[in-house]
């Protein structure tokens, strides 16, 4: 049975989400619950999202951190990138720009160290990449998301210091408290770094609320159906586009695998939460089938490798 949920984490905690919101949002006996459960998620989610990255800096050492050429690269893809793609959609729809901004400004996933290491990549570039694009964010999202989706009653200042102040505990302190433990508490660090798949499967955790959030969205938009499969749409040719201009990138520098990885996988969990979180809440059906586009590429790829490795 853990076989089967290992092998098959994405579509169960997927289903999951689904099934657990449709559930509380269909039984009437559940209606006094729901604003205590409301609480809870909002409260949740972001906590997962901080531990998720905390287990996995945990894992590295700053001094395996190093800066490569095809970093830089990436960076500024991520920063300009993000801007050219919401102004060419834009004219086309604003939550489908919004959708595909979204994709690419989000950050590296913390599982691509993982499908990296696999596919006989560089964790460690690829780890150094997952840290500068979580800065990056960390900067960009508070400077964009106010220009793209204005909050009601409050100016770009007062935005820009609303999304900073979410933002920077999820993306920058956990690594700050990683680095603390392995200097102060290495003992307890070793405990954590000991606990196999640990961010994995709280990452499964939170990828089953954030689609339950996405599956809200839906239900209760009142936006036209062909919107959101274009919104699914733009999500593949961006999450297309992210892994071959990684990869391209990466060729130059024989680095291909990492910089493929670092580009195109991203943590859509985090994405989906922003979303729903600071844009309009439709945009988050982006990131949530950027999770399908990327997870088909992935195992694409791990089985593209498993069959040439039995023909050698």
């Amino acid at each position: 049975m853990l076989k089967f949920l290992k092998n098959w984490t994405l579509p169960v905690a997927m289903l999951t989400g689904v099934f657990v919101y449709l559930f509380f949002a269909n039984v009437s006996l559940m209606s006094p619950l729901k604003p205590v459960l409301r609480a809870i998620i909002d409260y949740l989610t972001p906590m997962l999202i901080f531990v998720m990255l905390f287990v996995t800096f945990c894992k590295i050492s700053p001094r395996e951190l190093h800066l490569r050429p095809w970093h830089i690269w990436l960076s500024i893809i991520q920063i300009i990138g993000c801007v050219v793609v919401y102004h060419l959609l834009l004219p086309f729809d604003r939550i489908v720009a919004q959708a595909g901004l979204v994709c690419v400004i989000c950050p590296t996933a913390t599982a691509a160290a993982v499908i990296t290491g696999k596919l006989g990549g560089s964790a460690s570039s690829l780890t150094t990449y997952t840290l500068l694009s979580n800065l990056l964010t960390t900067i960009i999202v508070p400077l964009i998301f106010p220009l793209v989706e204005p909050h009601a009653g409050s100016g770009f200042f007062t935005a820009f210091l609303l999304i900073l102040a979410k933002i920077f505990p999820l993306l920058i302190c956990p690594f700050l408290a990683a680095c603390i433990m392995q200097y102060v508490f290495p003992k307890m660090n070793a405990r954590i770094t000991a606990v196999r798949d640990l961010a994995f499967y709280l990452w499964a955790v939170s990828l089953a609320i954030v689609t339950g959030e996405t599956v809200k969205s839906l239900m209760h938009s009142n936006a036209d159906p062909n919107v959101e499969i274009w919104i699914a749409v733009v999500a593949l040719v961006v999450c297309c586009l992210q892994f071959f201009l990684g990869k391209t990138i990466g060729s130059h520098y024989n680095d291909r695998i990492s910089a493929g990885q670092a580009l195109g996988q991203k943590n859509t969990v985090l994405a989906i939460w922003m979303a729903y979180t600071f844009l309009a809440p439709l945009s988050s059906v982006g990131p949530g089938s950027y999770v399908l586009w990327q997870n088909i590429i992935n195992s694409w790829q791990l089985w593209k490798k498993r069959k040439n490795e039995l023909k050698q």
